[in-house]
């Protein structure tokens, strides 16, 4: 109470660092909290599908066109590595940035800090399927020179 309102919005996508990489910011709120006061290991998974979202969204991706047209962009493999714990009013920043892409499918490298410190990383892969079930290509109008890896 009385504090005013909050300079950073609790999710709030900003954009690339120096380093070329994707950044969202979010705050954590009590409820992504568990028993013992700090953030539930499930709850990084949605973090860090939001900072791929937002990094989608801000490289012209239109995800709602994308799934009008009977295609969808799915999570197949997650490997994370919790390294420090996040508590409620953290405010964490999330660096997405791609490493590997193939036709139908790819990997994000991402990040999640507080301040300078690691609080977790993911190699996330995903793939594209179209709207029988099955893997195919990205279509064209989709297909973002952003999910190319640097250097690639």
């Amino acid at each position: 109470m009385g504090e005013g309102p909050r300079v950073l919005a609790e999710y709030s996508g900003i954009g690339y660092n120096a380093d070329m990489k994707h950044v969202s910011k979010l705050i954590v709120r009590s409820y992504e909290c568990d028993s013992y006061s700090h953030v539930n290991n499930a709850v990084y998974l949605n973090y860090l599908e939001y900072a791929r979202m937002e990094f989608l969204k801000d490289n012209g991706f239109n995800y709602k066109r994308f799934v009008a047209l009977g295609y969808a962009i799915i999570v197949v493999r997650v490997a994370i590595d919790y390294k420090l714990s996040a508590v409620l009013d953290d405010e964490l920043t999330i660096e997405t940035e791609p490493v590997k892409r193939r036709t139908a499918s790819g990997m994000f490298h991402q990040r999640i800090l507080k301040g300078e410190a690691l609080v977790a990383q993911a190699d996330v892969t995903w793939a594209v399927l179209n709207s029988q079930g099955r893997p195919c290509p990205i279509p064209p109008e989709f297909d973002s020179p952003a999910l190319i890896p640097r250097g690639s």
